[in-house]
């Protein structure tokens, strides 16, 4: 029989191992506190994690990152938390780390922000004035809100807003209100736009001050970490266990014990009770609110908010592996939005389950070659692909808890997977007969790995009363309650990472500064995704061990069945260990 006593309380309980619940973690471990991290999963990292499929890896949730030169903000924070020197990324293509693709009209996105700029003028020159104001404004709220995030003061945060005056200007407006006041040609704005998609909200909700945010951490250009989103994972877990943090997967939290208005404990779904002095939740608010707590007991006010709160959206996602030279195709390692048509608005958005299945393509997607994003993944054979598209929660309710055996189920993943792969051969003609496997992720394989709530994936959505003030605070209304992750800061790695740390700070009571001071001289190293003059012997030599391997695999034996477009559920989710890499001199 389980033991089910009292044991002695750690200090901290974190619920949830995604990127906000392991920063947290790492900062109150290095200040001292005894830290327990229970993960549902059987691996940590929430959507950093990776996973294999017959070998080949890939990264549902770490697609790219941004702000990775030195002073940067990312940077800073992965050196402060002192996983920067387990640390490489490449850089992806620079001429292009976006290729916007909008019917059939083409923008890819330089790294430099002044080419960016003359790249426009120079594809439409029409709008020459235009693009110029734009993108002033752009950055200008850029500018204005980093001023106000540093600082924390109330004193501080009202004199930087008093000289905020573009942000308060355009900070309640919506992308598509701002985007078109300066730009009337509709290719050049919906691929102004079209990076809404990191967000998940269409133009016409969208926060402009929040779509400019985006666009400042891609201000310079994409990277993305050798061995995915596994290296992040480990790099932080690695500095969790130097610190004596304790993480436990496979543990499914049932309830936050409380008593008398005050958070002391947890309960597993194993019946079994852990104690600790403060609780942190980096599960979504509904997950902490209403399944891990009475809901109840809750003051009026947060559970009107909790009503009123709407959920991004979901996605479907393909994950395949091809046999042909994608480069001479033209693919390289940066992204590729894809829009049928300049109506952004929309573009994602299906009435039912049978629109979907009477459609041949989605009329938007992402697509992302991981493989070209990390050359020690490269074996000159096989590339890997994660294609991506949006789905309203809803919409899949009729499928929720439907199961890779079931028939309707296994039939709508089919015509899904179909669509996919006509979408991708219009992008590489003569595709669809080099797949050797393809497996699908739906809302249901978000529900049941992430646990979040109506599938989504960045948290609550990113409306205009959703962000700022209108989010979830770290500090809840019960004492010794506290919350992290994409729904109380921002969503993504680094808006994930950053609330861990806020909400650390807030437990400590100090500055988030003082939570990132490096303790290594050591930082990350950062080369090119596509030029390989700038590759070090040991990742040479590595792809070659890689290359000489693949000559070994025979691809009719990638999957159990033949047919290459059978999908099957991600029941054999696994994170590969990440290679090991010579440590960086200073």
């Amino acid at each position: 029989m389980k033991d089910n006593r009292i044991k002695d309380p750690y200090d901290i309980i974190i619920i949830g191992s995604g990127a906000g619940g392991l920063s947290a973690g790492i900062c109150l471990a290095k200040e001292g506190k005894s830290v327990l991290i229970l993960e549902q999963h059987y691996v940590p990292g929430g959507w950093c994690h990776s996973f294999l499929l017959n070998g080949q890896q890939f990264s549902p949730g770490l697609h790219y990152v941004g702000q990775l030169d030195e002073g940067e903000p990312f940077r800073k924070m992965l050196e402060g938390l002192d996983v920067a020197k387990d640390m490489v990324f490449f850089k992806m293509v620079e001429q292009g780390f976006e290729h916007a693709r909008v019917g059939n009209v083409h923008f890819d996105y330089p790294s430099d922000p002044a080419e960016f700029k003359q790249k426009l003028i120079e594809q439409f020159p029409h709008e020459e004035k235009g693009i110029e104001k734009y993108l002033s404004v752009v950055w200008k709220t850029q500018t204005q809100l980093n001023e106000l995030a540093a600082n924390r003061s109330l004193k501080g945060k009202i004199g930087a807003l008093a000289r905020s005056r573009t942000l308060i200007r355009f900070g309640l407006k919506t992308l598509e209100s701002v985007v078109s006041k300066y730009i009337k040609d509709k290719d050049l704005q919906a691929i102004l736009n079209i990076q809404c998609g990191d967000h998940g909200v269409y133009p016409n909700e969208a926060s402009f001050a929040y779509h400019c945010g985006v666009m400042g951490h891609y201000n310079k250009g994409g990277y993305f970490p050798m061995g995915g989103g596994s290296a992040l994972v480990k790099a932080m877990t690695n500095v969790l266990k130097k610190h004596g943090a304790e993480i436990r997967t496979k543990e499914s939290v049932r309830r936050i014990l409380t008593k008398d208005g005050c958070a002391y404990g947890v309960q597993l779904e194993s019946g079994e009770m852990l104690f600790a002095n403060q609780i942190v939740s980096n599960a979504d608010p509904h997950v902490t609110y209403t399944r891990l707590l009475d809901k109840d007991r809750l003051s009026k006010k947060l559970q009107k908010k909790l009503d009123n709160t709407t959920y991004s959206v979901s996605s479907l996602m393909a994950f395949l592996t091809v046999e042909m030279d994608v480069r001479s195709a033209g693919i390289d390692s940066g992204n590729y939005w894809i829009a049928a048509t300049n109506e952004i608005n929309g573009m994602m958005t299906f009435e039912s389950l049978e629109d979907i299945t009477k459609a041949e393509k989605f009329r938007g997607l992402f697509i992302s070659c991981s493989t070209l994003k990390d050359p020690s993944h490269q074996d000159k054979r096989y590339y890997n692909f994660e294609i991506i598209t949006f789905i309203d929660n809803h919409l899949f309710d009729e499928l929720k808890g439907k199961k890779t055996g079931d028939e309707e189920y296994a039939a709508f993943k089919e015509k899904v997977s179909h669509m996919f792969l006509n979408n991708l051969e219009d992008l590489i003609p003569g595709v669809r007969d080099k797949v050797v496997q393809m497996e699908l992720g739906t809302p249901n394989t978000n529900r049941h790995y992430i646990n979040a709530t109506k599938g989504n994936v960045y948290g609550i959505e990113k409306k205009l009363k959703q962000i700022g003030p209108g989010s979830y605070s770290a500090k809840s209304e019960i004492k010794d309650l506290f919350l992290c992750g994409s729904s109380t800061l921002a969503h993504g790695v680094a808006g994930a990472m950053n609330s861990g740390i806020m909400t650390a700070a807030e437990i400590l009571k100090c500055e988030p500064s003082d939570l990132l001071k490096p303790q290594s001289e050591e930082t990350i190293r950062i080369y090119s995704a596509e030029d390989e003059s700038e590759w070090p012997d040991w990742l040479k030599e590595k792809m070659e061990r890689l290359r000489k391997r693949s000559k070994t695999i025979d691809p009719h034996n990638f999957l159990e069945h033949s047919d290459p477009i059978r999908t099957k559920e991600l029941e054999r989710m696994a994170v590969e260990a990440t290679d090991s890499v010579p440590v960086a001199r200073a």
